[in-house]
């Protein structure tokens, strides 16, 4: 086989990382993940595994470039330190393409097996596997990039965003053996099975997309749910200076709320309260009054701390009062952000300091969710709305509403809070769940079961959002057994490596 100069390998591989990128928001153009990967296929064979670690090195560095607006503007990191670190992540996400094409190529060379069969296996494998190994970091899988298209990715009630991926990497690999065969390489055949399967499961699936948006909806209890952006600077929002004017504007918009019509439920963003709510005091005796006020519950994200084995642990926290005023529950964030909220490993990186304006190292909570009358909330705090497990923990334990508090004024103008909002549809997806996100700087959105934004707000302003949402969930196949598909593959990946062992 002719092997390429490093050259003409670098541009294809390179091309298809940036194709594929940008199928993501922004520009949200979906249709070029259906085929920006193959000229990665065309190319794989020839570097196995640094083609493939090039494609993904492109790609992330391009969904993930606002990276660095978090770590200068906000973690006031200095541009060299900000670009080794996005770097050395962006290599890190690469390697799990480069191990893709890697298992692909060896299991063509070893076992013969076709890259139709293996390559979408092993490529779910590893973005199950990106999701979990060292805490987990499942932004920008590749079945996010259809969140535009709706009757496309329907089936996440079925298997998950994963199932989209799968569909994704078969039809890329179809068309990079249709380019090939075109070429008579090596004497390649059409893949003509190959290109009927695909055709019988993107039939079936969109099949499956209409059929869901087209049912009747299941009537459900409902409630009028109030949503606040108050859009408070960063650079000011833990300002001591600044706390009774955050939460003057907070009670103003939510007047408005309760002057338009009111509602049952307001919902205020992550640490719209940044002092410490659980102490008491005057400020916290606004926040009550005006639960009261409005004769709304109230939920709303503040810090707050326990005591635990002689030490004071911080917790990123969401407060639920009734509408006399009363707490009725806690939800305390379990996922943090690495680096942002806690060091992993601190006692080998002391030299690391979080990127965030805190108040220290913080602590995971556990699922709970808030008793809101007959009913309960799930609330996801922040980046927890990417990790799919959460919410589905959150739905088995009785959530009927899910809600994502979120403050992503550390993205800047970027094209993040446009990605985050993206995953944050299939959990509602996922569940057949309504979901209410409250973002301090947006975007602030109503999520129906079916993925539809039903009302959002713009980037960097005040704003609410008023809506009647349905309770409760219907759970389909994927939030019922969660990743067992997934994990199946990694099952197989293993299995299959293992039969190529003895010419390793």
């Amino acid at each position: 086989m002719r092997r390429l100069p490093p050259f003409a390998l670098l541009v294809p591989a390179a091309l298809a990382g940036l194709l594929t990128a940008m199928a993501f928001p922004a520009p949200d153009l979906p249709l070029l993940a259906w085929f920006g990967l193959a000229p990665l296929v065309v190319v794989m064979r020839h570097r196995p595994f640094k083609s493939g670690f090039v494609a993904g090195f492109f790609f992330f560095a391009a969904v993930l470039y606002w990276l660095n607006i978090v770590m200068t503007t906000y973690g006031r990191l200095p541009l060299v330190v900000s670009l080794a670190a996005y770097l050395l992540l962006v290599a890190y996400l690469a390697l799990f393409w480069g191990c893709a094409t890697w298992g692909a190529c060896r299991l063509r060379e070893v076992c013969g097996y076709s890259y139709v069969l293996t390559l979408p296996v092993l490529w779910v494998a590893l973005e199950l596997l990106r999701a979990i190994v060292l805490t987990g970091f499942p932004w920008a899988s590749l079945g996010y990039s259809q969140q535009a298209w709706l009757p496309v990715i329907q089936s996440a009630d079925l298997f998950g965003v994963y199932g989209i991926g799968y569909l994704l990497i078969l039809s890329n690999t179809v068309v990079a053996e249709c380019w090939l065969a075109l070429r008579d390489a090596q004497g390649q055949r059409a893949p003509i099975i190959a290109m009927l399967v695909f055709g019988l499961l993107l039939a079936a699936n969109l099949g499956y997309g209409h059929w869901r948006l087209t049912e009747k909806p299941v009537e459900r209890p409902s409630l009028n749910v109030g949503l606040v952006q108050g859009n408070v600077p960063q650079d000011l929002k833990w300002s001591p200076a600044f706390l009774q004017q955050t939460l003057d504007n907070y009670k103003r918009l939510s007047r408005s709320v309760v002057t338009a019509g009111g509602s049952d439920l307001l919902v205020w963003p992550e640490a719209a309260t940044p002092f410490y709510y659980q102490d008491g005091g005057p400020l916290s005796r606004q926040v009550d009054s005006l639960a009261i006020e409005s004769g709304s519950s109230l939920l709303f994200g503040s810090p707050a701390y326990r005591q635990a084995d002689g030490q004071i642990r911080f917790l990123n926290s969401a407060f639920l009062l009734d509408s006399r005023g009363r707490l009725t529950g806690r939800s305390d964030k379990i996922h943090l952000v690495p680096f942002g909220e806690y060091v992993p490993l601190d006692w080998l990186l002391p030299f690391v300091d979080k990127l965030v304006v805190g108040i220290g190292d913080f602590s995971p909570g556990e699922i709970r969710p808030l008793p809101l009358g007959s009913h309960q909330l799930g609330v996801l705090i922040c980046y927890e709305v990417i990790f799919p497990e959460l919410a589905r923990s959150y739905v088995r334990q009785g959530s009927d509403l899910l809600v994502n508090i979120t403050n992503d004024a550390w993205f800047g103008r970027s094209s993040a809070p446009e990605q985050h909002l993206a995953m944050a549809r299939f959990r509602a997806i996922e569940n057949r769940v309504w979901v209410a996100r409250a973002a301090n700087t947006g975007i602030s959105a109503f999520i129906a079961p079916s993925g539809e934004i039903t009302r959002r707000t713009a980037l960097f302003e005040e704003a609410v959002l008023s809506s009647r949402v349905g309770l409760g969930a219907s759970p389909g196949f994927y939030a019922r057994t969660g990743d067992a598909i997934p994990l199946l593959f990694v099952l197989v990946s293993l299995l299959w490596l293992w039969q190529t062992r003895r010419r390793l």
